[in-house]
């Protein structure tokens, strides 16, 4: 390995989203490389490609095989990569481009959300051995079956990390459009407040609860390597939001951030037979199609019979509402209903283990702002609340003032 301290960068879509952009990502790269480094970039697919691939491939077909679909939105990530490794030849720079699967990620066979397997470092270690800059095309590895498969949406945060895990990185770096790690979304939250440090598990709530800043399955795996990751923004040189293992400080705020998601839809299953096993042959079915369930609620029962509600992403909202049809009828409950006009607010906070009344202090904020609540789910450092969408960015508000989480 080389002797110099090497540090991987992740770009993401905006960070590479025209020509002039990527021409400052090259110059950016080289700074580095001045400064004694080794890097190894990762980088999304420019601007809103991906987003703009999967429109095409529904006009072409609304349902299209996931397999194709993989096919066709990894291109995204290819593209950026190759021209960010021309930028950098242009600065007399040694680049080169790799795909993941010339990298040697190995993923399971679930296409459009595989998870990785293993990776087989060593073309980057050679590369890196003689003083190339290397450059991956994130989101994407190879199946055992030889196939591409992507890793779901952010994926490109979770191969920079799973790679700088790998080649033992010093650090691993994730460019984005926002300078760091907020107590809200500062486009949502007028006073949102950078932080200057976060802790693993904080930012996996902030993360699980919507916060898109990063992808849940990248931190989970710097948090299982103890991998520092630098949250910054690639539009300027100011120091961003440092993600690493700490110890909650004496006067630990009780409420670290606010998180707000609209990409969610609620199933309901109407009145299921109140019978042992039932829940388990709903969620069984959605599990074995590896379809992710968020929150759940399970109505009281008065006449043996119960309806069943739970979240899940809008990526997998009508996956999933084909399966529920499905085993409802196995199970003899009645009609499924449908709702995307929601959201899902959460408070995040590891002071919250030792402060009572949090959760009171939640709900009275909420209903302050006259917004209903619909569903509710709790976990040791966070509580979410489901509200109408058009209610989102009000109850985000509400809860940001609440606990003083803004800028004096």
């Amino acid at each position: 390995m080389p002797k110099h301290k090497l540090v991987v960068q992740k770009y993401g879509g905006t960070s590479l989203a025209t020509p002039a952009r990527i021409e400052k990502v090259a110059d950016r790269i080289i700074s580095y490389i001045k400064r004694g480094y080794d890097i190894m970039t990762v980088v999304s697919a420019m601007g809103h490609t991906t987003d703009e691939l999967i429109e095409l491939a529904r006009k072409i077909n609304p349902y299209p095989s996931e397999r194709e679909l993989d096919m066709l939105i990894s291109t995204g990530e290819q593209i950026s990569s190759s021209l960010l490794a021309m930028a950098l030849h242009k600065r007399k720079a040694d680049a080169v481009s790799f795909t993941g699967v010339q990298v040697g990620i190995l993923t399971d066979k679930y296409h459009t959300k595989a998870r990785i397997i293993e990776i087989d470092a060593s073309r980057i270690k050679k590369a890196l051995r003689q003083n190339r800059i290397v450059v991956v095309a994130g989101f994407q590895g190879r199946t055992c079956d030889e196939d591409i498969a992507t890793l779901g949406r952010g994926g490109s945060d979770l191969s920079a990390v799973a790679l700088a895990s790998v080649l033992k990185a010093d650090v691993c770096e994730i460019y984005t459009d926002v300078e760091g790690i907020y107590t809200a979304d500062p486009r949502v939250v007028k006073g949102a407040r950078k932080l200057d440090c976060i802790s693993f598990d904080e930012m996996l709530e902030l993360a699980s609860r919507g916060a898109q800043v990063m992808q849940t399955r990248a931190v989970e795996v710097a948090k299982k390597y103890n991998i520092p990751l630098h949250v910054r923004s690639s539009l300027s040189n100011k120091e961003g939001t440092i993600i690493m293992e700490r110890k909650p400080s004496l006067e630990e705020p009780v409420v670290r951030g606010v998180t707000l998601t609209e990409r969610e839809a609620k199933i309901t299953v109407c009145q299921v037979p109140d019978k042992a096993g039932m829940a388990a042959k709903i969620f069984s079915e959605l599990a074995a199609s590896n379809l992710n369930i968020d929150m759940i609620v399970q109505n009281v029962s008065h006449k043996r019979i119960t309806d069943i509600s739970f979240t899940v992403g809008k990526d997998e909202a009508y996956a999933s509402l084909a399966t529920t049809k499905r085993v409802a009828k196995k199970i003899g409950a009645a009609n499924v209903l449908y709702d995307e006009d929601i959201a899902k607010v959460s408070i995040v906070g590891i002071g919250m283990k030792a402060h009572s009344g949090v959760a009171n202090a939640m709900f009275k904020a909420l209903a302050k702002a006259k917004i209903n609540i619909e569903m509710i789910s709790t976990s040791e450092i966070s509580i979410s609340c489901v509200v109408r969408r058009k209610q989102g960015k009000s109850a985000a508000r509400a809860l940001h003032r609440a606990f003083g989480l803004g800028s004096s």
